[in-house]
């Protein structure tokens, strides 16, 4: 997908449009179980740093393995 594309999409959001996607949102999943999916979803974004961060710790790991031999 095109990055200008999604911002052009997002530039034009005004407060109308973010009302509506928030009463959809409500209608179709209820009051209680929003906050269950923004736990997932936190929880899921943590995970995602973490891993990023552990691959780059792994490169300068073995970077210094390497330097050892």
């Amino acid at each position: 997908m095109n990055l200008s594309i999604l911002i052009g999409f997002l530039g034009g959001m005004g407060g109308t449009e973010i009302f509506l996607i928030i009463l959809v949102l409500l209608l179709f999943f209820g009051g209680k179980r929003i906050p269950e999916l923004a736990k997932g979803l936190g929880r899921g974004i943590k995970e995602f740093k973490d891993a990023s961060k552990g691959v780059a710790g792994g490169e300068e790991e073995a970077k210094k393995i390497e330097d050892k031999k």
